[in-house]
Parts: C-alpha cells; structure tokens; sequence
C-alpha cells in the first residue's frame, strides 16, 4: 500500500511543537488496547508530542514484547493488574484529558465509566485519523520537498492539493467486498487510492503514511462510527441493517444509530439500499451538507437518483443529465463477480460512491472485471459427484446467511457456531423453500434446530455433537448424504466460529480441506 508505521521522530521534527492543539488534541492522552490499532494510536500520538499512556488487561508475552517497542518511544504501558491489584484496562491514569479506544473495547466499560465521571472524551482510532489527514498532508509536502529541493514539485508529480477524500461505507453485511469493489473501480479510473479502515494497515498509518493517495474507499464498522464523532466525509453508504453486535450496542436502535454516524455531514452523496428501508431513514434523520444528495440503489429497475438493474444491466440514473428521462449504462451483471444477487447490490453501492466522486463510467465496468473477492465470502471450493461446495464462512450473522443461501436454488447448509443472541425464525422462514437438508454445528446450534423444527419441519436435519478437529469432515460427509446432483452444500454458519476455530477464516479452510478430503475420495472410488 506504501504506507508504513508512523515514526515519532517525523512527526515530532515535521509538524512542529504546537501539533497537538493545532490537531484538536490535549497533551495528556490514554489509548485502550495494545491491539494494532492502539499501537498505531500510540505511536502517532506520541509523534504528535503527546504524553500517552497505554493500557490492557492482557499481560501475556506478545503484550509484553509490544510494550517494550513501544516503551522504546517513550509511551508507558500498563499491563495485567496494577500494584494495588486493579485490573489495568480498567484504571483510568491520573491526568488523562482524553481516551482513545481500539474498536472492541465496550461503552460500558469501567474506563470509559471512569472517563465519563471525570469529564473526559473517549474517541476511536478513526477519530483521531480524521483530525490528523492535515497532518499528513503536511508530512507528506515536508518529505518531498526535502527530497526534491528548494525548487517544487518535480514534472509530471500528481501530489493533491490537500488531504485524500474518503469515501465511506458501512452496513450489516457486504462491507469489505463493498469497500474493495470501490477501490478496485478508483483504481480503473486512475486514482491513487487504497481500501482501509476496518481491513489492511491501521487508518492512521495511512492518513499518515508517505504514500500520496487521491481517495481512500474506507470501511467503518458500528464499533468505529460510535467512536467517530468528528467524521464528515465525501460520500458514504449504508448497505443494509440488521441485528448484529446487540450485546455491544444494546439495542438495536443504537446499533442503527451508531451506522447512522456515517451520514452525518456528506457532502456530496449519501447511498441507500432501496430494499431496506432503514437506510433511507438513516439518511433522511442525517444532518447533511447543502446540496448533498440520497442516492438510492437497487435489484430492480432504477427510478431518477437511483442506480439499479435493468435486463441484465447495471444503469445510473443518478449522475447522468436529466436523469427524469436518461440512464447511463455502468456494467453488465456478468462483470460482477460473483453475480450473486447480494454482491449485485454490493457493486451498485459501490459504483454510486465512485460515480458521485465523478467516476466515468467505463472505469466502473473495468473496475468491477478487474475485482476478485476475498476468500470464504460465497467462494466455490470444487464439485464432487455433480454437487458444488461453496465456503460463505464470512456469513457470520442471520442477514448474511440469508443473502447467501438466496444465491442457490437447492441447498444443503451447513450452520451454526456462537448465535450471539440472534434469532433465526426469520431466516429460516424465508429460507425454507430451497434447503434440501441441514447439518448443524457449533455452541448454539440447538437455537437453529428449533427454528426448523417450527417453520421447516419436513426439512431433514443432522444435529452434529461434536466439536474435535474431524467435526468439519463429519459434517460435510453427512451434507454430501443429503445432497442431489445440482444442489449447492454451502457453508453459511449465520453464526460467529469462535465456539469451534480461532476465527470465520479457519473455519473456511476446515470446511475447504474436508471437501478436498471429499473429492479425493470420491477420486479413488472411481479409479
């Protein structure tokens, strides 16, 4: 990406002893977390020439190792328990005019409690990477300006004026392949651009990075909105809402709330999802810029300020001239990949950003051929006896689950894991009518079985007990048992893994191997 870890020494020499206020930042600063984002607060705000003090409750060998490099740079950590026997991550230190917290960490938590009782403000990393794109901006003018002389810009440099603008998007599901659709599409159009904030290098890192950037494609997940409260950017989108994170949030209306944020102060576009109302009444209650626009997109045809599907078409009718009467062509469905109607959708959304940052539009069309999703987002695996696998691991929650399995006609699905207090009559509901049989894994896959047992009682179902490193194999043999010759198996847990593997991403390769397993030995019984 170009970007590197921030140097204490570059800010500090750069910007100058009155960075701190001239950045809307006190002196005195509390990070909570030593995760990568803390790390990355730390280091910048310490560049900055703030007094930072870090702290975590974890006290294990990897902590201590990232506290000594930090420790390097002058930044006190405090691990485990403190001499008096608090928990750190618990103690707000003495002086603190501000905290800053990695994304994880509660609202409820005792150091915020303890912040809030001594009047002090508690903001994310994305907050302090949205006071600090000025900052970067300057750094980045002071390095070439040493590298090129006193004689400016060498010919034919593109350097922006200013900071990159960012283009944001949030929502239940979609994001990341939202965000990196974006991207590969300003990228197509000759930007220089990166996808950031809730996937790659820490926001910060790249605010503050040496590489030039004319645009960022920036994921915000609910935890970093909450914590954002300055963020004004460009354009932002709202894919879709649905209950997720509840235990986090408490309710889910803060949960709409916290994604609301990312409308506040647009100035050019805020992008809804025609086929959830909720993103459009996050919009209208949004406190926008004069003249900043709601730009819908949709599965169906597209109505004027829209961007929809019209026979096999994706069509804008939102930037074009006279949009009451015209549309632009963008892209044929089959430039999408997958063209899975969820990731339509997703590709819509993302053409609306980048057609509201002025996008031509064959750079949407190159960008959407040239994109490849990630691993374990409705990715084929191989298919074994006129039956295809497919790994959705990524479907951690109802909402997605439901988008995947709408993707298949027939389907054996594979479900379950840690249901963090969701529901599931919904999904299956609505899902019923394409399963051709179920296999349940994980903690809580006895909430599901339920859900089946009310609303698809005919479906057959295989209650797996078992949580050992074969419980995958198992699982995809019997899914195979239940499977026709055209059906989908698909792995879409509508539930978090961390019951079973260390994230959805082992998941996805457990599920992977055992379907090579599969196919091998389907291989040698037909030698």
């Amino acid at each position: 990406m170009g970007s590197r870890q921030v140097s204490a020494t570059d800010l500090a020499g750069v910007l100058g002893p009155d960075a701190l206020g001239r950045f809307g930042l006190p002196g005195r600063i509390t990070v909570a977390g030593l995760g990568i984002s803390g790390i990355s607060a730390a280091r910048a705000l310490a560049g900055l020439g703030a007094r930072v003090t870090v702290v975590d409750n974890g006290d294990g060998d990897a902590h201590r190792a990232r506290a000594a490099e930090l420790a390097e740079l002058g930044i006190e950590v405090r691990l485990g328990h403190l001499p008096d026997g608090a928990p750190a991550g618990e103690t707000l230190p003495e002086g603190t005019e501000l905290v800053v917290t990695s994304p994880g960490w509660q609202p409820q938590s005792p150091l915020f409690l303890a912040a809030a009782a001594a009047g002090v403000d508690v903001v994310g990393d994305v907050e302090i990477a949205w006071r600090l794109r000025a900052a970067g901006a300057e750094l980045r003018a002071a390095r070439r300006a040493a590298a090129q002389g006193a004689d400016g810009a060498a010919a034919g440099d593109r350097a922006p004026a200013g900071p990159a603008e960012w283009l944001a998007i949030t929502g239940t599901n979609g994001k990341t392949t939202t965000t990196q659709m974006l991207a590969s599409i300003l990228k197509a159009a000759g930007l220089r651009t990166a996808a950031v904030g809730n996937i790659g290098t820490p926001i910060i890192d790249v605010v503050l990075g040496e590489q030039e950037y004319d645009v960022l494609a920036v994921e915000l997940s609910s935890y970093q909105l909450h914590w954002a409260p300055s963020l004004r950017v460009h354009s932002a989108a709202v894919l879709n809402l649905a209950p997720d994170h509840l235990d986090w949030h408490g309710s889910m209306q803060a949960y709409a709330a916290d994604k609301g944020r990312i409308y506040e102060g647009n100035t050019v576009a805020c992008v809804y999802n025609v086929a959830d109302k909720a993103t459009e009444d996050l919009v209208v209650e949004a406190d926008v810029e004069e003249g900043c626009r709601a730009i819908g997109f949709t599965l169906g045809a597209p109505g004027p300020s829209m961007l929809g599907v019209v026979d096999g078409i994706l069509v804008d009718r939102a930037f074009v001239e006279n949009r009451q009467k015209n549309a632009q062509e963008l892209a044929e469905v089959k430039d999408v990949n997958p063209p899975a109607p969820h990731n339509i959708a997703n590709a819509l959304a993302a053409a609306a950003l980048a057609r509201a940052f002025g996008v031509e539009p064959r750079a949407v069309r190159d960008g959407l051929r040239d994109f490849r999703p990630d691993a374990h987002r409705v990715a084929r695996v191989d298919e074994v006896g006129s039956v295809v696998y497919v790994d959705d691991s990524k479907a951690t929650n109802t909402h997605a689950a439901e988008a995947s399995l709408a993707s298949f006609d027939k389907v054996v699905w594979i479900a379950g894991g840690l249901a963090k207090g969701a529901t599931f009559d919904d999904l299956v509901r609505k899902s019923a009518e394409r399963m051709r049989g179920v296999v349940l894994i994980g903690a809580d896959r006895a909430l599901i079985a339920e859900a089946l047992a009310r609303h698809a009682p005919e479906v057959p179902v295989v209650d797996l007990d078992r949580t050992d490193t074969g419980a995958m194999l198992a699982a995809v043999r019997e899914a195979a048992a239940l499977a026709e010759p055209g059906d989908t198996v698909l792995l879409a847990p509508a539930c978090a893994s961390m019951d079973m593997f260390a994230n959805y991403n082992k998941r996805g390769e457990a599920f992977a191997d055992a379907v090579r397993e599969l196919a091998a030995e389907s291989a040698a019984d037909t030698a």
